[in-house]
């Protein structure tokens, strides 16, 4: 165990894939927070935080072996997808005159990365200040993109235990780069039940409003007299699968950009992100495979789905010479 700067880190081995690749695990603790991280995905395992009366709970969805996430992979528990996080429609886009056709997962859609995104590798892993940074090459024709990727996910705890998820990467060719990550929330506890009735604030005033495939019209809706009017404080109730276009300036250290809280443990997550969008999913269509329906809440930080193809979103095309650059944290206290 190492300890540098109030946070105290260690690994161990976690298993092996079906293939015979080995696993492991880190773990990270400070101020009452601790947090679990597999090379298998970036994923994070678990993420135990107190609530009002000191107890401390596992507060994300994770899953006990790696067998288990090979077992049930299409939930993304925890893992960092990429290349691309969320949809890109027709599973193609037009970058510099050229044609990218990338691997159909989703009907003929493209979803988190293709068939074997980033949440499906083994990841390098190495020790830095609080915390873990885990790296990984994608390369030139992987799932369809173009371009080497050299890619990294830093997970550090700051003081009073904020996780924070720090993303890098470069290019040899034009491509285009959204990851996420994709934890699900259940601040009553991962065994709870139903995450539903906890209540959200997210700083958004408009969505992105999506066809029948779950792809982005290219419209921006007002959410002021719809079901997706987060601005005040409310309870999440059932079928969200949603990108809410940020409000200006949350993209500042210390602006907020989501909030959840559960009233009977007296939990609050905050998030803070550099990234222009969050989507809300409320994991419907979890069937007690290990988990049941709405067992936890995605807050996924991204840019918009189907950016490649919509002129008009934020742009996240990554060219050589450049460095992607995104920050999330995940803020953790009592109220």
């Amino acid at each position: 165990m190492t300890t540098s700067t109030g946070t105290a880190t260690y690994t161990e081995d976690f298993g092996a894939l079906a293939d015979g690749s080995p696993v492991r695990r880190w773990t990270l603790e400070r101020d009452g927070v601790r947090v679990r991280v597999l090379t298998y995905g970036a994923i994070v395992q678990s993420v135990h935080a107190p609530g009002r009366d000191g107890s401390r709970a596992a507060v994300a969805l994770g899953l006990p072996d790696v067998a288990g996430y090979e077992k049930f992979p299409a939930p993304y528990f925890g893992a960092v997808v990429g290349r691309y996080a969320n949809r890109i429609g027709g599973a193609s886009f037009v970058l510099d005159g050229r044609t990218h056709r990338l691997t159909p997962n989703e009907g003929g859609t493209h979803l988190h990365g293709g068939a074997r995104g980033f949440d499906k590798r083994v990841w390098d892993a190495v020790a830095v200040p609080d915390g873990v940074r885990l790296s990984l090459v994608s390369a030139d024709g992987d799932e369809g993109y173009p371009g080497r990727l050299d890619f990294s996910v830093t997970y550090t705890l700051e003081p009073g235990g904020t996780l924070r998820l720090d993303y890098r990467a470069v290019t040899d060719a034009p491509t285009v780069l959204n990851p996420t990550s994709h934890l699900y929330w259940n601040l009553a506890g991962a065994d709870s039940g139903s995450a539903l009735g906890q209540q959200l604030r997210i700083a958004a005033r408009e969505v992105t409003p999506v066809d029948t495939a779950s792809v982005p019209t290219g419209e921006l809706l007002p959410v002021g007299g719809t079901r997706f009017d987060f601005r005040g404080m409310r309870a999440v109730g059932a079928g969200y699968d949603q990108n809410f276009v940020l409000e200006e300036g949350t993209e500042a250290a210390d602006a907020v950009a989501a909030e959840l809280y559960d009233a009977a443990s007296g939990r609050v997550l905050t998030v803070r992100t550099t990234e222009p969008g969050l989507q809300l999913y409320t994991a419907d269509h979890f069937d007690g495979r290990p988990f049941g329906p709405c067992a936890g809440i995605a807050l996924e930080t991204q840019h918009f789905p189907d950016s490649p193809n919509r002129p008009e979103f934020p742009s996240t095309v990554l060219r050589p010479g450049e460095e992607f650059v995104s920050r999330t944290e995940y803020a953790f206290s009592v109220r």
